[in-house]
């Protein structure tokens, strides 16, 4: 059974940090891209960053940039979102999601086959 779980999320005031995790198990995780992604209340669900199964490389979208930083283990089988000056605008769920070669863009969602449940991160004074 494939599993993706996320923790990590939580409140935190603007400016603040939070470290997001995602435990996955039930596929080969070194042979998969891994995404994160957020959907705030009324909005699309967008992506945040990737990074690649082969050589680690990374993508970031435009808002996040200098902010969040993707990392995986592959020994632990797991993804991270570190996030740095938080802006209540980042308020919203986060999913990590595992994803194979696709013709959709590594930030794009529909290139990802496995989700987790998400994880609530709220910015707020």
């Amino acid at each position: 059974e494939v599993q993706l779980v996320e923790s990590g999320g939580g409140l935190v005031q603007p400016g603040g940090s939070l470290r997001l995790s995602c435990a996955t198990s039930g596929f080969t995780f070194i042979d998969y891209t891994m995404g994160w992604f957020r959907q705030a209340p009324g909005k699309e669900r967008e992506g945040v960053s990737a990074i690649s199964a082969s050589d680690h490389s990374t993508t970031y979208a435009d808002s996040v940039k200098g902010r969040f930083t993707i990392s995986r283990d592959n020994t632990k089988d797991t993804v991270y979102l570190q996030m740095d000056s938080l802006k209540p605008e980042d308020t919203a769920v986060y999913y990590c999601a595992a994803g194979g070669p696709s013709g959709f863009g590594v930030l794009n969602p529909n290139g990802y086959h496995y989700w987790g449940q998400g994880t609530q991160v709220t910015v707020s004074s």
